[in-house]
């Protein structure tokens, strides 16, 4: 809040902002201030010496004082204070009056009157288009005026242009924002086939593979893998041919025990890949030492 010294002077600054103008807007507030039986005399008084020093000359004389004098001195004791009333009279044309604002849609509109060319302009006062309800035109009445007063009777008003609002684009939704989601509420039922069902089947398959996903196959691992499954050890070696590690599963193949699968995969990698020439001699050398070395004639049939 301001005090008494700074009240003035802001009454002083609203009301010569507008000094050199025919209206002021805040004529009003003045008026409340200086007819305030709330506030000291000296405020009162000094409102009404500024509403009535409209002549530049009085103004200066009421201006020339400082807000100190108006509260501190006799001004505000030999002051008569005038009327709510009398004020208002005298200054009512200083109010500025709100204007009624007009949408530019509403001032754009036309007439739903439209003459009708085929009727005659002697004809136009006749029952035919005159409103329900309504008297009867005179000579001297206008066809406009018959038909807007039909038009006004069916409620149709004014044509005016449709308000088109385009919608707005819609927002990127950022990285970790939260979005909204409307879930669908299903109700229908759904039934879980897997329950009370045998879960022992394929056990041993699924830790196998969960083992198998865990980590990779081992060079150590590789012998198991082709005594027991050949196929699946042609294709793991097929997708590392481009390993840089591919030299330590080939080293274990040639080293193994010589059987039917290992030689199957051997075989099956030569047509399928193109293998080292290194290897495919060493491996070749490796069979031929391992064939004289058996004793079982049949199963060195079957070999060679």
């Amino acid at each position: 809040m301001l005090h008494a010294t700074g009240r003035l002077i802001a009454f002083a600054i609203l009301h010569q902002s507008y000094s050199s103008q025919p209206v002021n807007p805040y004529v009003p507030l003045l008026l409340n201030a200086a007819c305030d039986e709330s506030s000291d005399k000296s405020e009162q008084a000094f409102v009404q010496l500024l509403l009535t020093s409209a002549s530049g000359d009085n103004n200066n004389e009421v201006l020339q004082k400082s807000a100190v004098d108006y509260v501190n001195g006799p001004v505000a004791a030999s002051q008569a204070l005038l009327p709510r009333e009398q004020l208002e009279k005298q200054f009512c044309r200083s109010i500025v009056q709100p204007q009624p604002q007009v949408s530019s849609f509403r001032s754009a509109t036309v007439r739903c009157a439209i003459p009708d060319p085929d009727i005659p302009q002697s004809r136009a006062n006749s029952s035919e288009i005159s409103a329900p309800g309504s008297k009867q035109k005179s000579t001297s009445d206008d066809r406009d005026s018959a038909l807007v007063a039909l038009l006004q009777e069916k409620s149709w008003g004014r044509l005016g242009p449709q308000w088109i609002r385009p919608n707005p684009p819609r927002l990127h939704i950022l990285d970790g924002e939260l979005q909204w989601l409307n879930p669908d509420n299903n109700h229908e039922l759904l039934w879980d086939y897997s329950m009370c069902a045998e879960t022992s089947r394929g056990a041993a398959i699924r830790d196998l593979i969960a083992r198998a996903l865990k980590g990779p196959l081992v060079p150590a691992q590789q012998e198991d893998l082709v005594e027991h499954n050949p196929l699946i050890a042609v294709e793991l070696l097929s997708k590392l041919m481009n390993s840089p590690d591919i030299a330590g599963y080939f080293d274990v193949l040639v080293h193994m025990e010589m059987s039917l699968h290992s030689m199957e995969v051997v075989n099956r990698l030569t047509t399928a890949v193109e293998l080292p020439t290194g290897f495919v001699h060493e491996y070749i050398s490796n069979c031929i030492q391992s064939c004289q070395n058996i004793k079982n004639n049949s199963f060195k049939l079957m070999v060679t």
